[in-house]
């Protein structure tokens, strides 16, 4: 018996209830910032962030949302916790990047729905497997785009990998071990 599971949402039903007060809500949880600049220089990422995360608190408390959401910054985030754990006022940094990845994934264009698409596919794949099998990821992510010519656009590069042994091709003990860690987190997400 197969039953089909709940694709894996950014949108938790609890946050989806609260879309229209999404921004006031990250705004709330980086309401307090100084502009210390402790999140950014903590940040291993921020090298690569067009926004850095100090400047987007402050984009967000200005009420400069699409500014925001237009950047890569918070899709950049690896949800490490340095933010976070070395703020001075203990804000939930982190909590305010995923909100962030949330709304752009409810309310943006098709550019950040692409975006969470293929967080959709990465956490699908890592729970049906215990761990990321490329492959797999890959075609699904293909397939959920529904563009034809677009991993053609990646071949050299999955040539590349798969000659250097960086592709696994599937199997593996860990298969559907993380299943009971997902449907905990959903259930725990349904809650008000």
């Amino acid at each position: 018996m197969n039953k089909t599971k709940p694709p894996i949402s950014l949108t938790p039903a609890a946050h989806q209830r609260t879309l229209d007060g999404g921004l006031v809500a990250i705004q709330d949880l980086v309401r307090s910032c100084m502009q210390c600049g402790t999140c950014t220089a903590s940040c291993p990422n921020a090298f690569a962030m067009d926004l850095a995360p100090r400047q987007v608190w402050r984009l967000l408390l200005y009420g400069l949302t699409q500014e925001v959401l237009q950047s890569r910054t918070f899709w950049l985030c690896s949800a490490c916790y340095t933010c976070t754990l070395r703020c001075p006022r203990g804000l939930p940094l982190t909590a305010a990047m995923a909100a962030l990845k949330r709304l752009a994934a409810a309310e943006g264009d098709a550019v950040n729905r692409k975006k969470a698409l293929f967080y959709q596919e990465f956490m699908r794949n890592v729970e049906q497997n215990g761990r990321i099998q490329e492959m797999g990821f890959m075609c699904s992510y293909f397939l959920a785009m529904h563009n034809p010519m677009l991993p053609l656009e990646y071949t050299p590069l999955g040539l590349k990998l798969l000659g250097k042994g960086k592709l696994h091709l599937g199997g593996g003990a860990q298969r559907g071990r993380l299943g009971p860690l997902f449907a905990k987190v959903r259930s725990m997400e349904e809650r008000p």
